[in-house]
């Protein structure tokens, strides 16, 4: 159960993240992948920041005027990514050991619970959000 919000995609992620802490003592490879999860989301939040701006930017140069609705738009994306840039920081400054006491809720995820985590976190991807596109293709 995750509360609704903005923030239900970082509350996932750090419930993910929590399993691989915990699990990292049955299986070495987990740092790894937590390692591997925090940066690769950290670069999807740079990527879609990135995208934003340009997006506005072809906006601009095509129109010449700026649209109060689109820079909001785009005001939202930059804050939301700076929000989760700064919560991926404050993980990776964490020791892994330490993460374990920033636990959201005392429930724990089990096996299950993470790989449908995963799933999830998975299809909020864009290859996985156009995947019938290329299939179509």
């Amino acid at each position: 159960q995750v509360s609704g919000g903005e923030d239900e995609i970082q509350q996932l992620q750090k419930a993910l993240l929590d399993y691989l802490d915990e699990n990292t003592e049955i299986d070495a490879s987990l740092v790894f992948s937590r390692k591997f999860y925090i940066a690769q989301w950290f670069r999807d939040t740079t990527m879609e920041t990135e995208k934003a701006i340009k997006s506005q930017k072809d906006e601009d140069s095509s129109e010449g005027t700026h649209h109060a609705k689109d820079v909001e738009t785009t005001g939202q994306i930059m804050h939301r990514a700076e929000s989760r840039k700064k919560f991926l920081r404050s993980i990776i400054k964490t020791a892994p050991f330490q993460f374990s006491t920033l636990k959201m809720n005392s429930d724990t995820v089990d096996y299950e619970d993470a790989c449908l985590i995963v799933r999830y976190l998975a299809s909020m991807r864009p290859f996985a959000q156009s995947f019938d596109i290329y299939l179509t293709q």
